[in-house]
């Protein structure tokens, strides 16, 4: 079944509800950015439920950036305090990515175009072309999101491989499936066709057959 929110996904949050979780946070009192987060612009994103989390609530996430002690912040909030916001394509961030990195986002992007997918960034990426701090380095990894409208494209993972082997940059990151769940396409690319894959989802873990998500079996 199609999850409403699926990991990943970028949440803009009502300001006084975000204020509200936030004061309820003993423990954020004083962090760097975190206060004003909402009302400067800036969205949250879904992540995986905790053990213990209350059912009902949203569990959202930021990062903090390197420099203010690269910390995770997790929050719950409800429903009604959140709305999606558009998801942020790879080609969308090329302006703040290091000159270094230009030859393999093209390949990358021109990779998408070729399976009619388009890759989304996660991670330092996305964190500092949503916000305009300071996350990304040199020594980055580069972590992408391809989301997939069915079956997996049968080499889209070996050729993923053959660019990291010329980048200069790790590619870490997820195959996103029609229902939610991320596969990491290291993992993926090394399963045999009837070995299982660890498939994540926002409130849970499952093991898939690497066959079937080749094939677009739902699970």
């Amino acid at each position: 079944m199609a999850e409403a929110h699926r990991r990943h996904d970028l949440l803009d949050v009502e300001p006084a509800a975000w204020a509200a979780a936030v004061a309820g946070r003993a423990d954020l009192a004083g962090v760097p950015h975190v206060a004003g987060w909402v009302d400067d612009g800036r969205p949250v994103i879904l992540r995986r439920s905790y053990p213990g989390e209350e059912a009902g609530l949203v569990p959202v996430g930021l990062p903090l950036p390197p420099r203010d002690g690269k910390r995770r912040i997790g929050l719950m909030l409800s429903p009604d305090a959140v709305r999606p916001r558009a998801p942020v394509l790879l080609s969308e961030a090329l302006a703040v990515c290091p000159p270094s990195w230009q030859a393999t986002l093209d390949a990358l992007i021109a990779l998408g175009e070729r399976h009619g997918l388009a890759p989304r960034p996660f991670g330092s990426l996305l964190w500092q072309s949503l916000t305009g701090l300071p996350y990304l380095s040199e020594r980055s990894d580069l972590d992408l999101l391809w989301p997939v409208p069915g079956a997996i494209p049968p080499r889209l993972m070996e050729e993923i491989a053959a660019i990291e082997a010329r980048a200069p940059m790790r590619l870490d990151g997820e195959i996103v499936l029609p229902d939610g769940g991320g596969v990491n396409w290291r993992e993926l690319h090394r399963a045999g066709l009837g070995e299982t894959v660890l498939v994540k989802h926002r409130d849970r873990l499952a093991l898939r057959e690497a066959a079937a998500l080749f094939a677009g079996d739902p699970e």
